[in-house]
């Protein structure tokens, strides 16, 4: 269920804002406070991002280190010419952001010194786009928030910054590392090692856990997905990948068998003759 700005449903919060949180007001809160205390504005998650809405349209999309780009922002529908005007006047806060920027939408980062006056004024303009005339003619005045008391931990922006998630990506790293003519890239803005050019590994955060996602095959997938730490993932589960959730604990040997087999397969020969020897 989404949360609404009023009522006595209960809130819950995406892990990736709750990870690594201290006490103390953030800018995730004001960010949801301003969005929350417009006319039936709700929120809900979409594509791991928090998506604030009016109905069923989005007039704000909070997006925390979106594929690892580093940035806190509110991705906001303006009307025509409102995403040139502020690029232009301020670059430092405003951005064309992706997918949604060749639709005039704005990005404004929201974790700098841009006044938070101008935050509230931004967002109820993309709220007043979406929303209907009956809601939009009667807006209530701007309300004013308190600053956050602290900055975001690097842990509750890039969730993989976490200590445990640093231990585990170490350990994925040392495996596939010492694979022959492997390196490290990265894909969507998370870790991957690549046999040559060709992916063989990644890992990433779902639903508030740590995966890892190798190929394993179509034959082995349905097996596999009996142990409820694996699923088959969305995308690149077509082609034989699997996902492993290593959030509470992470078995040597079971994930250095699941990287060697994905290895395997996307290797080139002479990778394979360096790992295995002449035949």
């Amino acid at each position: 269920m989404p949360e609404r700005h009023a009522g006595k449903q209960k809130r819950t919060r995406p892990a990736q804002e709750t990870e690594g949180r201290n006490q103390g007001r953030t800018v995730i809160d004001v960010v949801r406070e301003i969005c929350l205390a417009l006319p039936d504005a709700s929120a809900t998650t979409a594509h791991g991002m928090r998506d604030f809405r009016v109905g069923k349209k989005t007039f704000a999309t909070f997006a925390i280190n979106h594929h690892g780009d580093g940035r806190v922002a509110l991705w906001l529908p303006l009307a025509p010419g409102g995403q040139a005007h502020w690029v232009a006047a301020d670059p430092t806060h405003c951005f064309v952001p992706p997918y949604v920027g060749p639709r005039g939408w704005l990005g404004v980062s929201v974790d700098g010194d841009l006044p938070w006056s101008t935050v509230t004024r931004l967002v109820r303009e993309a709220y007043c786009q979406v929303a209907p005339a009956r809601l939009a003619g009667t807006l209530p005045g701007p309300v004013t928030v308190r600053p956050p008391e602290r900055p975001l931990a690097a842990a509750e922006i890039d969730p993989l910054a976490a200590p445990h998630a640093v231990a585990r990506v170490g350990q994925l790293r040392k495996i596939c590392m010492a694979l022959p003519e492997v390196r490290e890239a990265s894909q969507f803005g998370h870790p991957a090692w690549q046999a040559g050019k060709r992916t063989f590994c990644t890992v990433h955060r779902y639903r508030g856990r740590l995966e890892m996602e190798s190929w394993t095959g179509g034959d082995r997938q349905a097996l596999l997905t009996m142990d409820p730490r694996y699923r088959i993932p969305a995308y690149t589960g077509q082609n034989g990948w699997i996902a492993l959730d290593i959030e509470s604990n992470l078995h040597p040997d079971e994930v250095e068998g699941l990287i060697l087999e994905s290895y395997r397969h996307f290797a080139l020969r002479r990778m394979l003759v360096a790992l295995d020897g002449p035949t």
